[in-house]
């Protein structure tokens, strides 16, 4: 199969089959959302290649974002062709729904049939590699980061002043964000706690509950955010669209999330042009590879918001630190070593369809 012809003939471009149940659910604050829809925008900026949205046509390559249902029926009409990029694994589901312990044997059954029905794994992060092996998965594994649209997080004048309206926020006013949904696994307990301990400062939550009623401990955290003080407000969800002013009101970024594979808030956030501090856990000791801002207590992540509002100088520093974070998710990088997968995997297809028909032949 040529994809590419000399300059003065016409070529065929990759038509790559981007998939993702998100869409079709219109779940469009969820991480993973964002992730398929930044990967099919990467995609479209390169002039030889096709994208295919969900069940819209055919293409070359399967690359799913989600394992549902729909993952599985689409997969049928790509033999040795489906990509699946691993974003959830079965420790994500605990802090997220409850009864997750009960849950586990089945969740860790189910995950190990999606991740062998397909016939790449992108795995964004080496926890989620780790996690994949762990099941005993022999499906073959490729380590590839989400990779991050800088321009569209980059801030301006325009992009704070329509944001601070949104959130409600004073000129003056510091405000501290997280970005996540409200349940136990991502920390909004903390992050009230944190605001409590600094009622000069405004804090705002960005993100919804996709789960409702199911949330783990869904009613102890109504009645802390009901009790919450003042200066902290839970803003609800937004679209995608509106992520960009909403990170550009802030002026720090805490990410208090408990388990994450590779998480594009705090990273959006970086972009945006905001000191970002995480928990320090281990995924992100093995994600990333520069140096980043960490924190393990309340009063860790009280103090370092209290240092970035009065010391200019710190907080420059702090900057600088989260513009060689993201360096690291480059999407120019990213998307050649999509279309490399992509051309492998059809090699490897054809050369496997070659093979048996040989063998048929030869047994005719």
């Amino acid at each position: 199969m040529q994809l590419y012809a000399t300059s003065t003939e016409s070529y065929n471009p990759l038509k790559i089959n981007v998939c993702s149940e998100t869409a079709l659910l219109k779940m469009q604050g969820e991480g993973v959302n964002t992730a398929f829809v930044e990967c099919a925008e990467l995609l479209q900026e390169q002039p030889d290649v096709d994208v295919i949205i969900n069940s819209h046509g055919h293409g070359d390559v399967m690359h799913s974002h989600t394992y549902g249902p729909y993952f599985f029926l689409k997969g049928l009409f790509y033999p040795k062709r489906k990509i699946l990029t691993v974003h959830v694994i079965p420790d994500s589901i605990k802090g997220s729904l409850p009864f997750a312990k009960k849950l586990m044997p089945f969740v860790r059954w189910y995950f190990k049939q999606v991740y062998s029905f397909a016939d790449v794994l992108i795995a964004i992060s080496p926890v989620v590699e780790e996690a994949i092996r762990e099941l005993g998965v022999t499906t073959r594994i490729v380590r590839m980061a989400n990779p991050l649209q800088i321009d569209k997080w980059r801030r301006t004048d325009e992009l704070r002043k329509k944001g601070r309206e949104i959130l409600g926020l004073n000129d003056g006013e510091f405000c501290v964000m997280d970005v996540g949904q409200l349940q136990a696994r991502k920390g909004p307990e903390d992050f009230i706690e944190i605001a409590k301990r600094l009622p000069h400062i405004q804090f705002r939550w960005i993100g919804g509950r996709p789960f409702g009623a199911m949330t783990e401990g869904v009613k102890r955290l109504d009645k802390k955010i009901e009790e919450a003080p003042a200066n902290i407000k839970f803003a609800g969800l937004f679209s995608l669209d509106e992520m960009p002013a909403l990170y550009a009101a802030a002026d720090a970024f805490v990410f208090l999330s408990y388990q994450e594979n590779s998480p594009l808030a705090p990273v959006e956030a970086a972009a945006s042009g905001m000191p970002v501090m995480y928990r320090d856990l281990r995924e992100y000791r093995l994600l990333y590879r520069n140096e980043y801002m960490r924190g393990n207590t309340h009063d860790d992540f009280a103090q370092w918001i209290n240092r970035l509002q009065s010391d200019s100088a710190y907080y420059n520093a702090c900057t600088e630190i989260s513009r060689q974070l993201i360096t690291q998710f480059e999407k120019n990088t990213i998307r050649k070593q999509l279309i490399n997968l992509y051309k492998d995997v059809i090699e490897r297809a054809q050369s496997t369809r070659s093979k048996h028909m040989e063998v048929t032949l030869g047994n005719s």
